[in-house]
């Protein structure tokens, strides 16, 4: 049975946990390998509306295990919180495990997210103020503490004070603010460790027995892959690798069992946050596409705040599908383009005299391209109540034709709406 890694292939919020909703029906095993708190997604489903953080997409399946991978940072407070949540609406929540070896997010790590984009000033990368850059920089610093260590109390103590030492000094002196008591951090953490201790654990034979068994696995990404720290609009990116090759490091898996990758894309696309976006548009379009007022408009899960909106970048998303070697797309949020009388495709890229098909490497170029456009006719009419593909209209299919086309890969599914089975499954992927 198949390893399948469900990736984000444009800047974030494309609706992969939309995507895993559904695919998790048809898996065993559901892992999220990456990022933190910082990525939201909204799942909907015949249980109601939800809004994950840090939770894998597959939590709502009875059959279905579900793990927070070795690759996320994870807040406590705000993981108890989702659970908690999901507890008071009567979701089973029994079959997660936790990694032992997934690091925590400290508070001095939130404080210095937040104190270093102030000292940013107008330079401000735009992060989420969640501690997760400060706390992947503590674990490839060698001085993370991992969920693990809140287990025991001789072991955290020790890891804390050694840390938090160095933090304070750095808290004090360079940004003028009060320390944090060691005391005080210790305890919280240590009831944190007490209140999830049934979930924690070494998540790897867990993992490698689901792969021995053959039954069907799925690699739940956040964010996206034009954000990775390595291949994105650097700096302004995340701190993780949320594409394909971040899958198998972040779940302990490793690249030769993964049998595919679907790349998940919005129609168009969007951006929450600083940084270069060559198809963005302003006015009456970013108004149709923003869809602001409805369940679905486009304000992160996370933030709260209203994404900036453009065209489809087939530029960027044949990059993305290059780097990540994915073989399937998923199409999300086909039906807000449903009232637009032309839609346009950003094919190219013009830089002074010259033509580009692929992104420059420095964001002060990438700023300074030209989208080439192709324009296509609208449908202007609705698209939500379609379940096979053949029910869209006949402009609709021509557009995500063109799409597949354009990012060199196979259709896999339409959503036309956020519900379950307004997800039309073109090729089977699971």
């Amino acid at each position: 049975m198949p390893v399948i890694a469900v990736i984000g292939a444009q800047w974030g919020d494309e609706g992969k946990g939309h995507i895993v909703d559904l695919l998790a029906n048809r898996s065993r095993l559901v892992i999220r390998y990456g990022g933190g708190n910082n990525a939201g997604h909204t799942v909907v489903n015949e249980q109601g509306t939800f809004k994950l953080h840090l939770l894998p997409s597959g939590i709502f399946d009875p059959h279905t295990v579900n793990i927070i991978g070795s690759g996320v940072v994870i807040d406590p407070a705000v993981l108890l919180g989702e659970l908690n949540e999901l507890q008071s609406r009567n979701i089973d929540t029994s079959r997660l495990f936790i990694s032992e070896r997934a690091h925590v997010i400290m508070p001095y790590h939130v404080m210095e997210d937040k104190l270093q984009e102030q000292a940013r000033g107008d330079s401000k990368i735009g992060t989420t103020g969640r501690g997760i850059g400060p706390a992947y920089s503590d674990k490839m610093d060698r001085v993370g503490i991992r969920m693990g260590d809140l287990l025991h109390e001789q072991t955290l103590l020790e890891r804390l004070r050694a840390v938090l030492e160095e933090k304070n000094r750095l808290l004090t002196k360079l940004y003028g603010v009060k320390p944090l008591s060691l005391h005080d951090t210790y305890l919280r953490f240590l009831e944190y460790g007490r209140q999830l201790a049934d979930y924690v654990t070494n998540t790897h034979p867990i993992i490698h027995r689901a792969l021995q068994r053959d039954v069907p696995v799925l690699l739940e990404g956040a964010q996206g892959v034009l954000l990775d720290v390595d291949h994105g609009t650097y700096p302004y990116v995340t701190s993780s690798p949320p594409g394909a090759a971040g899958a198998c490091q972040g779940a302990g898996i490793g690249p030769t069992h993964l049998n595919s990758v679907i790349g998940v894309y919005k129609a168009y696309t969007t951006r929450v946050g600083e940084g270069p976006f060559p198809t963005e548009v302003q006015g009456p379009v970013a108004d149709a596409l923003r869809q602001i007022g409805k369940p679905w408009a486009e304000v992160g899960t996370t933030t709260g705040r209203a994404r900036r909106v453009g065209w489809f970048d087939a530029v960027m998303a044949r990059y993305a599908a290059q780097i990540n070697g994915i073989d399937t797309v998923a199409i999300t949020k086909l039906d807000v383009l449903d009232t637009l009388p032309e839609i346009k495709i950003c094919v190219g890229y013009k830089l002074h005299d010259a033509e580009l098909d692929y992104p420059p490497t420095t964001v002060a170029v990438l700023s300074q391209v030209e989208p080439i456009y192709e324009e296509m006719p609208g449908w202007q009419t609705a698209t939500s109540g379609a379940r096979r593909f053949e029910d869209l209209p006949e402009a609709a299919q021509a557009y995500v034709a063109r799409l597949c086309q354009l990012v060199g890969a196979r259709l896999g599914l339409i959503s036309i709406g956020p519900e379950r089975d307004q997800i039309i499954v073109v090729s089977e992927v699971l």
